[in-house]
């Protein structure tokens, strides 16, 4: 780690890069402070939600994610979470719909999709953003315009915030370091980190929380991420034996190579999918649910504490896990490329070759999407058993963790890979002066 920190700012494009990646984050922050037109800050930092409904949990469960921008009424208050439910829709859809399928193929086909989930976004943010406007109604005296007026400029500034979050991750992921839209989840999860300190300390102070369950909890707190660190590691290689090819006027001997299939090849995606969809229908139902009787059980029935809320959690993410490492690893096409190039799997047939390698994707996906299920429930657990605050169990172990961890192994990896190919650039620039 010493070692890439030290290249990461000897080589002077890589420095930039992260230079600029820190500067766009730093710049979302700042946005997390700005407050719709039209609210008072004095009022919202003086009062606090009126009622305990369904709002009561979901504003911290959404303040989470966004780094305490929707608890301050901000312009970046829905954050990316809007985006990320329209690429689970498109994303869907690619299964679906055969022909959307055949176009993403295409660079053409890829534009146009990306158009359309952007256009999804901007729908799911004007939707969002009356949820906003119905919780603003929970602070007496927030509002110093009128409500038609709030609603207007409600849904143009939390759609124009969120929109400028994805290209603000867009643009990180293009000239940065990582990926940019889940950089910018693990800076709204880190900036939570002295907020939830505080509370702790302040209950450890005022006798309302043990130190004994506070050391517990932090040993859990390290079990976890050593936990989520070997899981993110842990591989599972098929070596395949190359024969020989002629390539122009060269004779290529046979080869042997392996495909790295990860333990939980998808990352933090079933995590960060799953939790966006839960939150988007919790949002409308705790909206709409005063005026609609049905939508206003299902908020509660629906209740990020409840058993219904930890069950369906852990069935979307499983299904988020083999979803998308169905997307991005298909077997039917690694199957085409190894016989295209003349390869084999030791004791497996050429026709065979999907049906394998589908049977050892199952095997290692279901362990750790079940893992990733077991990690994302801990918050629930802790604050069961412990009794501690939602934001401090929210931060200290589950969902926060594995995007922590997640993200930061991603960007090590995006650094390391960054610092490879700039060793080979001058190792062959040398060469080429030395001969």
């Amino acid at each position: 780690m010493s070692s890439i920190l030290t290249d990461s700012f000897r080589i002077r494009s890589l420095r930039s890069k992260i230079f600029y990646t820190l500067a766009l984050l730093v710049i979302t922050r700042i946005g997390a402070f700005i407050p719709i037109p039209g609210i008072n800050p004095v009022v919202l930092l003086n009062a606090g939600p009126t009622s305990s409904s369904a709002f009561g949990f979901l504003s911290e469960y959404l303040d989470f994610f966004s780094g305490g921008a929707f608890s301050n009424f901000s312009i970046l208050m829905l954050g990316v979470m809007p985006y990320i439910s329209a690429q689970i829709i498109i994303q869907l859809l690619l299964i679906i719909v055969p022909k959307l399928k055949d176009m993403a193929k295409d660079p053409a086909g890829q534009s146009k999709l990306q158009r359309w989930m952007r256009y999804g976004t901007i729908l799911v943010c004007i939707v969002q953003s009356y949820a906003v406007v119905v919780y603003s109604s929970e602070f007496p005296g927030l509002l110093t315009i009128s409500r038609p007026w709030f609603i207007a400029v409600t849904a143009i500034t939390c759609t124009a915030g969120s929109m400028f979050m994805v290209w603000i991750g867009e643009r990180i992921t293009e000239k940065g370091v990582g990926n940019g839209i889940s950089l910018l989840i693990f800076a709204g999860i880190v900036a939570r980190i002295p907020s939830a300190v505080g509370t702790l300390w302040r209950g450890v102070s005022g006798g309302t929380i043990n130190i004994i369950s506070v050391a517990v909890l932090l040993v859990i707190f390290f079990a976890v991420v050593v936990m989520v660190i070997y899981e993110e590691k842990g591989e599972r290689r098929i070596y395949v034996t190359y024969s020989k090819r002629i390539v122009g006027r060269k004779i290529y001997g046979a080869q042997s190579s392996h495909i790295p299939f990860k333990l939980n090849p998808s990352g933090v995606i079933p995590v960060i999918f799953a939790s966006a969809v839960l939150s988007f229908p919790l949002q409308i139902a705790a909206a709409l649910g005063p005026n609609v009787r049905w939508l206003n059980r299902f908020a509660a029935w629906l209740s990020p504490q409840g058993y219904p809320y930890l069950i369906v959690h852990t069935i979307l993410i499983i299904a988020f896990a083999f979803f998308y490492t169905q997307v991005t690893l298909n077997p039917i096409e690694i199957s085409r490329q190894i016989r295209e190039n003349g390869g084999t799997i030791q004791g497996v047939r050429a026709d065979n070759m999907e049906e394998y390698l589908t049977k050892v994707l199952n095997r290692i996906i279901l362990p750790g999407s079940l893992f990733l299920a077991f990690i994302a429930l801990l918050p629930t657990i802790v604050q069961l058993i412990f009794h501690f605050p939602s934001n401090v169990a929210m931060l200290l172990g589950g969902t926060s963790l594995l995007i922590m961890v997640g993200v930061e192994l991603d960007t090590v990896r995006s650094i390391e890979g960054i610092i490879k190919s700039q060793n080979r650039l001058m190792y062959s620039g040398n060469r080429s002066r030395s001969l």
